[in-house]
């Protein structure tokens, strides 16, 4: 439903990937809460879009589709050109914020620096410090996810998959940790096993599956705020520097990212109960080595060693245990 013309209207200009969309919910949510009349409308990439599909007072939201050439700009000033605008957020750093009827506009700028990707976001609106990213999910999001995990369960999450192959942890690795964790002698003894990953990431989860028989498959089987839903009740989630590591920490789940090829002083997961586990060697000299091209290498998470992970697990529970 359209909100009357003296409702606040603001447009919100969000990532095309997952995690970055992900950390930029703490802005949203602070607008949220900051203009209680307001209404909004989302612009997302169609990855990152069904995050969105159950923020309060959502009066559109707009799957912008990548074009070559630039061409996604002017569709997207298409659909909302016509309408005047309270406030427009750009995290993008387009111009179209600029070619709109706005009071206010908000826009991104070049990186500077090396703080973290929440921090920088912050800043667009003058936030320090800034508000943390935050999912919002429905009744029927919690109803798929006790479907698939009971919520009695108790269970320790497993991502196995990244969207590029240099991010990806073998999946050997992953087996072996979930052993460690869930043995007796772990910190989650006698928990359930749950491997979570995309439909199309299918064959980076299989080594994992058929690691560890026993494990519940959730590959492809729940949509964004359906894992959301779920990961909030994970005793523990353990995953690469991707979407679902994001979604993880923004729903309170302990959390634990694994590092190599991706800096973490700018993605690793925000929140109270996080920690990263990374490689031996570090970012610049595994992305800064010679022949380093993202579409071909194989996995750079080599130096990362399943008791390194391990102890990383073991220090973030016992921070929590202690908070």
């Amino acid at each position: 439903m359209l909100a009357p013309p003296s409702v606040m209207r603001i447009l919100f200009i969000t990532a095309t990937r997952i995690g970055d969309a992900v950390l930029s919910t703490g802005l949203l949510a602070w607008l949220v809460e900051r203009h209680e009349e307001a209404r909004f409308t989302i612009a997302a990439g169609p990855a990152a879009a069904p995050l969105f599909e159950a923020v309060p007072r959502l009066e559109e939201l707009i799957v912008v589709e990548k074009r070559k050439g630039g061409l996604h700009w002017p569709a997207l000033w298409a659909k909302v050109a016509a309408r005047r605008w309270d406030l427009v957020v750009d995290l993008r750093g387009s111009a179209l914020a600029w070619l709109l009827r706005a009071k206010t506009r908000r826009v991104a700028l070049k990186r500077a620096g090396q703080l973290h990707k929440v921090e920088e976001l912050g800043r667009i609106l003058g936030l320090d410090p800034p508000p943390s990213p935050r999912l919002w999910t429905t009744a029927e999001h919690e109803r798929r996810a006790a479907t698939l995990v009971p919520k009695e369960t108790r269970f320790l999450a497993i991502a196995p998959a990244a969207n590029w192959r240099g991010k990806q942890w073998r999946g050997e690795r992953f087996a072996e940790l979930a052993r460690r964790l869930t043995a007796e002698s772990g910190i989650l003894p006698g928990a359930r096993i749950a491997v979570l990953a995309a439909a199309h990431e299918r064959a980076q989860a299989a080594p994992v599956l058929a690691a560890l028989p026993h494990a519940i498959d959730l590959v492809g089987r729940t949509d964004l705020l359906t894992a959301a839903a779920l990961l909030r009740r994970a005793a523990l989630f353990v995953g690469n520097d991707s979407g679902l590591m994001h979604i993880a920490a923004a729903v309170g789940a302990p959390t634990l990212g694994l590092f190599g090829p991706s800096p973490a002083a700018t993605y690793a997961p925000w929140g109270l109960h996080t920690a990263v586990a990374q490689t031996a060697i570090g970012y610049r000299e595994l992305v800064g080595a010679r022949g380093f091209d993202h579409r071909t290498t194989g996995t750079l998470m080599d130096t990362l060693t399943v008791e390194a992970a391990e102890a990383a697990a073991r220090a973030l529970w016992q921070r929590r245990a202690a908070a």
